[in-house]
C-alpha cells in the first residue's frame, strides 16, 4: 500500500475483516504456532537484544551527537497508549529543542496553517523546533532506536501498529479497541508504506489490516523494508 492507494471498497473491507477474524481466532488458539503470540514475543526479545548489542557503537555515537546538537537531555520520553489501553513511556532520541512544547503552542497560536496541519497529522512537515541532528534522525528513523528498550520491557513489539498518543485515539473510532489488542510496533506496515504522506484515514486501515492479517513472515518482510528506509531514506514520507 502506498500513499496514492485508493480506499478499500466497503464490501471488500467487510470480507477482509471476516477473514481477519478467522486468522485472529487461529492465533489465539495456537499461541505456540509460528504466527502465535509466544513466538512473536520470543522473536522480539532476541531481535531487540541483538540490535542493542551489535549496534551499541552507533547508539553511543548518536547519543553524543544529540548531546552536542543543543542543550537538553539525550532522550525524549512521551506517553503513548499500548496494548489494552495501557499507557507507557515511549523512548526516543531527542530531535527537538528543549522548550519544544512551549514553542509549539506559540507556533499554533500564531499560524492557522500550522495549527490545521498539526490537528490533521499530529506532525508538522517544516517544524522549526527540530535540531540539525534531529532532521537526520527523523529522516532515517534512527530517532526510534532507543525503543528497542521498550520492546525488551514488553511495552512494544518490533513490528506492530503505530504507537499512538492519547489525543489520537478518537481518530480511530470504534476500531481503536481492535488495534490495541496487540503491542504497538517500533516499525510497522505504515512506516514502510509512505508514513506521513498517507492520509490519516488510510493509516487507520493499515493498522487494522496488520492486526487482522499479521504473520511471522509479514513481520520479516516489514523488517527488511524498514532496513531499506533507514539505508535509503529519500522520499519515504518521514519528517
Amino acid at each position: 500500500m502506498t500513499a496514492n492507494s485508493q480506499f478499500i471498497p466497503v464490501k471488500a473491507l467487510q470480507a477482509l475483516m471476516r477473514r481477519g477474524l478467522t486468522s485472529r481466532r487461529y492465533r489465539e488458539a495456537h499461541p505456540l504456532s509460528l504466527d502465535g503470540a509466544l513466538v512473536k514475543r520470543g522473536f522480539d526479545i532476541v531481535f531487540s537484544l541483538s540490535a542493542l548489542i551489535l549496534f551499541s557503537p552507533l547508539y553511543l555515537a548518536l547519543a553524543a551527537l544529540v548531546a552536542v546538537s543543543s542543550p537538553g537531555p539525550i532522550f525524549y520520553i512521551q506517553q503513548r497508549v499500548g496494548k489494552n489501553h495501557r499507557p507507557f513511556n515511549c523512548i526516543k532520541f531527542r530531535t527537538m529543542v528543549i522548550d519544544a512544547d512551549e514553542a509549539l503552542e506559540r507556533l499554533l497560536a500564531n499560524c492557522p496553517q500550522s495549527r490545521e496541519e498539526f490537528e490533521r497529522d499530529f506532525k508538522l512537515r517544516d517544524d522549526p523546533r527540530i535540531t540539525w541532528i534531529g532532521k537526520f534522525l527523523r529522516l532515517t528513523s534512527l530517532d526510534e532506536f532507543p525503543q528497542f528498550w521498550n520492546v525488551l520491557m514488553g511495552d512494544m513489539s518490533v513490528v506492530g501498529p503505530r504507537p499512538l498518543v492519547p489525543e489520537e485515539l478518537h481518530k480511530y473510532g470504534n476500531r481503536i479497541n481492535r488495534v490495541l489488542t496487540i503491542q504497538p510496533g517500533l516499525t510497522g506496515l505504515w512506516q514502510v508504506s509512505g508514513r506521513n504522506d498517507i492520509p490519516y484515514p488510510q493509516r487507520v486501515y493499515i493498522d487494522v489490516y496488520y492486526v487482522n492479517y499479521r504473520t511471522f513472515f509479514m513481520d520479516l518482510w516489514i523488517i527488511l523494508k524498514t532496513l531499506g528506509v533507514v539505508l535509503f531514506p529519500n522520499n519515504n514520507g518521514a519528517y
